[in-house]
């Protein structure tokens, strides 16, 4: 990969609440606009447009996993105005609405954890009875 998609990837990554313009990333690493668009397919397979809106809906994932932001605070962190395009993508994405996927993914965990806990338990009631004998 070009080194110079390298910089652009990392400055699109760097703040997702901004979304530069294949010129403004051009301009950023000398290239012309249209040099640009394609070494970023060639190196990606993505539109840029493609690629924020994959970055987007990955940070908003994370997101809705590790926090308990509302909707809008990650729609606002992610760069995104529009509720009903933010809602449908993130559809399309995961087969969930943004808050079905957090309801989702927090049973899973609540699921999975009494299981783990309970195995320990077991493996030290075990030591504990055998030390008694």
């Amino acid at each position: 990969m070009s080194w110079k998609i390298e910089i652009a990837l990392t400055l699109i990554r760097d703040d997702l609440s901004q979304e530069l313009s294949p010129e403004e990333l051009a301009r950023a690493v000398n290239l012309s606009p249209s040099r640009f668009r394609h070494l970023f397919k060639d190196a990606t397979g993505l539109s840029l447009k493609q690629y924020f809106k994959l970055l987007r809906m990955r940070k908003a994932k994370e997101l809705l996993e590790t926090t308990l932001l509302s909707v809008k605070q990650i729609m606002s962190i992610i760069g995104v105005q529009d509720r009903s395009h933010f809602i449908r993508d993130f559809k399309r994405a995961y087969g969930f609405t943004p808050t079905q996927y957090r309801e989702q993914h927090l049973h899973s965990v609540i699921i999975k954890r009494p299981a783990g806990g309970s195995r320990g338990g077991q493996a030290g009631h075990k030591k504990a009875g055998s030390a008694a004998k």
